[in-house]
Parts: C-alpha cells; structure tokens; sequence
C-alpha cells in the first residue's frame, strides 16, 4: 500500500469515527435512562451490539472514503462521491442527536429515509470513481436500511 492512501485511510477514520463519537455522545445522554423505558420490537438487538457494529462499519466508512479520494479530489467524479458521503456522514450524526437526544423518534425516522437515500447515492458515486469503495459502503446501508425499520417501529410502537 502505498503511504499516501495509508495517510488518507488513516485520516478518513479518524474523522469518520469522531462524527460517530458526536452520535455515541447523543446516544448516552438517553441510552440509561429514555430509552430503556420506550417500547421496543421483539427483534430490537442488545445495547452492547451497537458500539462494535458502529465501529466497524465506520472503520469501513473511512477506508471506503479514503479510496475515492485517493482517485484525486481535482477529479469531478472524486467530487461528487465526496460530497455525497460527506453529507451522508453529517445525517448520520444528527440522527442520534434527533432520536436519542432530543427524543423524537418520528423526526429521527424521517431524518434515516433521507439519510438512507443519501447512502446509497453515495454507493453508486463510490462505484463510478473505486468498486471496492462502493462494496465496503454495503454493510452500512444494510445497517442504516435495518436501523430504519427499528426506528419506525419504536415510532410505531410509542
């Protein structure tokens, strides 16, 4: 590998795992006390899945974002993929500052549609400029596409 895409895998999860720190942060402020207390569905996981899945599929995140911008950001397609992520990136954030946060599930579940779209517009921005990124970004919508039915539920249900 070369040490240029290194440096750049390295910062991309860098910033990739701090926005999620911002979204962890958001979550804590209710996880012990709101949302234990609102009805779930029977398929909600454990409390404890969320933090390694989240730090995989950010890890996944920034070395996916690391790729296409290693293509060269002067690139218009380069450009265009990271825009969307990087917008994809900041819904991300505030819907743990929408759902957990501020406790409002139904503004979180429209804020995740959006964010889901987002997703995978990115994928296919990522597929036109580096393939691999655009598979390493798969988990996640598969992840955000779960977490939006959980979240309509709990919407649902409440």
């Amino acid at each position: 590998m070369k040490k240029s895409l290194f440096i750049k895998i390295v910062i991309a999860v860098i910033i990739c795992t701090s926005i999620g720190g911002i979204g962890a942060i958001a979550t804590q402020s209710s996880i012990s006390d709101w949302y234990i207390t609102i009805n779930k569905p029977s398929f909600n996981p454990p409390n404890w899945i969320f933090g390694p899945v989240w730090t995989v599929l950010y890890i996944m995140m920034g070395v996916a974002v690391a790729l296409v911008w290693h293509k060269g950001f002067y690139h218009k397609w380069v450009q265009t993929a990271l825009y969307h992520f990087g917008f994809q990136l900041i819904l991300n954030a505030m819907w743990s500052i929408l759902f957990f946060g501020m406790r409002q599930p139904g503004w979180a579940l429209i804020e995740i549609l959006i964010l889901f779209v987002l997703v995978l517009l990115t994928i296919k921005w990522f597929k036109v400029v580096d393939k691999r990124a655009a598979y390493l970004l798969i988990p996640y919508a598969c992840w955000i596409a779960f977490a939006t039915i959980l979240n309509f539920e709990i919407w649902r249900l409440n």
